[in-house]
């Protein structure tokens, strides 16, 4: 049984992953700790949870207890990077939400998130877990794991089959993505006000979004070389991921052998259902699946993808990371009716 520490777990990815330690078979205990909300108790801070779960105080950042067996890290980029090392060079397992490991490179961490790593010889080291790729050997002696981004979540699951297999026919890509508000984070932001979102829609960071370099990385490590693009959008809704990749082909692939590549890739992933039709968000929001529906049209495929960005996107896939870690069901303590009702506050 472990027990576990959740880092700055009083956000809307701190809050789903308190209910799946609660419901998890292997959890023993665990505690939650933050900066701003230290010394608060739980039902403050969620009024909807009290009942549900134990009314523990929020404890400090500073008095990080080395009791626990395993550690998520829900806290803002440049922020992982104080309590990770520490946490490692005292055996503790870490699983990182944010964007501080994610990149395999110094030199691309800096440029792209503007803070110089202090610990790059752990971006050799950890595990990038998109966990619906990998298998339970590829996690054998990892301390860290770098949990995907909710956009790349998205957008590779729906790539990464096509492009693992026909790479050398691929012209070009364009992801055109969008997001609930959630994914902005809890911090109160004039341009995520009701009032601003409410009837638009908005393209943001433009050409210059964190994800696009993480996303390539993974691709590039199948041999993907040609021309991609990456767009953002924001939605006025709070949770969820739609993601639309538009691939052009040198020559044309048959349809039924493209849908059997995908049926083989995800044939023992439990979380990626493969769709006859383009998905809708409201069929994954409060699960931890990736919806996949693939189109072909001669020299073209659009492929769509959907997921629910606080859980596949964040904490439901940091609980798969976990249980690979420790080579159990990647499904235990995340299949739910619990967790799959709870609001998101």
């Amino acid at each position: 049984m472990l027990s576990v520490g959740l880092l700055g777990g009083t956000g809307y990815t701190g809050k789903k992953l308190v209910l799946f330690c609660l419901q998890h078979p292997k959890i023993a205990d665990f505690e939650v700790y933050a900066n701003s909300s230290a010394g608060k108790l739980l039902w403050d801070i969620f009024p909807e949870l009290n009942g549900v779960v134990p009314n523990k105080t929020v404890r400090s950042l500073s008095d990080i207890s080395m009791e626990h067996s395993v550690y998520f890290l829900t806290l803002p980029h440049g922020h992982a990077l104080q309590y990770a090392p520490a946490l490692i060079a005292n055996n503790k397992k870490v699983i990182d939400l944010g964007g501080d490991y994610r990149l395999d490179s110094e030199e691309l961490y800096s440029k792209w998130y503007k803070i110089e790593h202090t610990s790059a010889n752990l971006l050799k080291t950890k595990k990038y877990g998109l966990a619906d790729y990998a298998s339970d050997e590829s996690y054998d002696g990892v301390s860290l794991v770098a949990n995907p981004g909710c956009y790349p979540t998205a957008t590779l699951l729906g790539l990464l089959p096509l492009v693992e297999n026909y790479s050398d026919n691929i012209l070009s890509v364009s992801t055109v993505a969008y997001s609930g508000t959630s994914g902005a984070g809890k911090s109160a932001k004039t341009e995520l006000l009701n009032s601003e979102m409410d009837g638009n829609v908005r393209a943001y960071n433009v050409n210059e979004h964190r994800h696009e370099p993480e996303i390539l990385q993974m691709l590039n490590q199948y041999r993907f070389d040609s021309p991609y693009t990456f767009t953002t959008h924001l939605l006025p809704i709070s949770v969820g991921i739609h993601a639309t990749s538009a691939i052009h082909l040198k020559d044309k692939i048959d349809a039924g052998k493209l849908n059997e590549v995908y049926s083989s890739a995800y044939s023992e992933s439990p979380f990626v259902r493969l769709r006859n039709t383009p998905p809708e968000l409201k069929w994954v929001v409060n699960t931890n699946y990736c919806d996949i529906n693939i189109n072909v049209k001669e020299n073209k495929i659009v492929i769509t993808s959907v997921i629910d960005n606080l859980i596949k996107g964040a904490a439901g896939q940091a609980i798969q990371n976990m249980n690979h870690l420790f080579g159990w069901d990647e499904t235990l303590g995340i299949i739910n009716k619990e967790v799959s009702h709870a609001s998101t506050h």
